[in-house]
């Protein structure tokens, strides 16, 4: 025997097909909610209580909710016994309010119709996507107006924000998911769905990364640059960059690129801010191969992989102040964060090493954490000024 629980479960199952219908015209009442009409169970005591459940929320318990047609049937345990032989909706306001949806469905109908009415191409969208009209019920006359905008200018060629339409500034950029699905829909022949970046599917500009660095040769920035030495300029422009520069020394935090101030002057030297991860950005830029290449990260898990990872990009890369002297001269048992990384590395005999250690015991030193004293040592050791 069908129990209450799974009636409210199957109907709220039916509530996009219901949906679906008032797209189409057609209807899905009366609605059976199908079960088993047999009783195995022998205590008349929980046949009673279940019978009692399943009437309490039918319409003639209350003014809406389900019909049932019982029937006498022979049970295993307790005879002969009326059962519900069909439990169903004999309409929709039955159903609706049955499952505490009619003030959605009056909006959905309301949003349903102005959709149709200004993009007509979008009905078997949601005949297929009811319950993206319902999800995004609040949004719909801006999302309508940012269609409207791409059926007359598919090919806009601006950034997003600098489109001419009225709605909230970070509203398309916080839509992206809705949006996209309805685009593809309505100007087919102008998007690239094989595009997973927004804007490169619908032809709007992107804003670049900017590659933060700074120069720490005076005679290079006053020659090109008008003495100017702290830079961010972006991705694209970094990767044609035209300088007479031999040695690139990149630096995972902000704390130690700030602290590049007062390293000293050093002949045709750039010091990049990594940014963690974002890192892998710089692999595109091929001049690189070409440079004396210094990585300075933090000595933990974390600051070796991406050491490893910068490296399966530029093999000749060298760690900097990365080392188990430096180590055991600043370590201050400061804990890191656990890794869970497995994969192929690319560090060298006393670089997994070490990478093991911190990782086993989840250490870190942090680069701050280093002395500019020492910094400046080792520069003057292992680099050539």
């Amino acid at each position: 025997m069908i129990t209450a629980q799974e009636i409210k479960l199957k109907a709220q199952r039916k509530y996009a097909e219901y949906l679906k219908s008032l797209i189409t015209g057609g209807t899905i009442f009366p609605l059976d909610i199908p079960g088993n009409k047999s009783y195995n169970k022998s205590s008349m005591d929980e046949f009673r209580r279940e019978i009692s459940y399943i009437s309490k929320d039918s319409k003639e318990k209350n003014i809406f909710g389900y019909s049932i047609e019982y029937q006498t049937i022979r049970t295993k345990y307790l005879g002969l016994q009326d059962l519900p032989a069909r439990v169903f909706f004999e309409c929709e306001e039955d159903f609706v309010r049955y499952i505490s949806k009619y003030d959605e469905v009056e909006i959905f109908r309301q949003n349903y119709q102005k959709i149709l009415q200004l993009i007509p191409q979008l009905k078997t969208w949601i005949e297929l996507n009811p319950l993206k009209v319902i999800e995004h019920a609040n949004n719909w006359d801006s999302l309508l107006k940012v269609c409207q905008y791409f059926q007359t200018t598919p090919q806009p060629n601006l950034y997003i924000r600098e489109l001419p339409i009225l709605v909230h500034t970070k509203f398309i950029e916080q839509n992206k998911g809705i949006l996209r699905a309805l685009l593809l829909e309505i100007i087919p022949e102008y998007c690239d769905p094989k595009q997973t970046i927004f804007e490169h599917c619908f032809n709007l500009k992107v804003y670049e990364s900017q590659v933060r660095f700074r120069i720490l040769d005076s005679q290079l920035s006053n020659q090109y640059l008008l003495g100017i030495s702290d830079l961010a300029i972006p991705l694209s422009q970094f990767q044609s960059l035209s300088l007479p520069i031999k040695r690139v020394i990149v630096i995972e935090n902000k704390v130690s690129f700030y602290t590049a101030l007062t390293l000293p002057d050093m002949s045709n030297t750039i010091v990049i801010f990594g940014s963690g991860y974002k890192i892998a950005e710089l692999k595109k830029v091929t001049w690189l191969d070409h440079v004396e290449l210094l990585y300075w990260g933090d000595i933990d898990a974390q600051g070796f992989e991406i050491l490893s990872q910068f490296r399966s990009y530029f093999p000749h890369a060298k760690s900097f102040l990365m080392d188990k002297i430096t180590f055991d001269l600043f370590f201050e048992q400061d804990s890191g964060t656990p890794s869970i990384i497995n994969v192929e590395n690319h560090l060298n005999n006393e670089e997994q090493y070490l990478y093991q250690l911190v990782k086993s015991n989840n250490w870190r030193l942090e680069q701050e954490k280093i002395t500019v004293e020492h910094v400046n040592k080792a520069l003057h050791e292992n680099v050539s000024i």
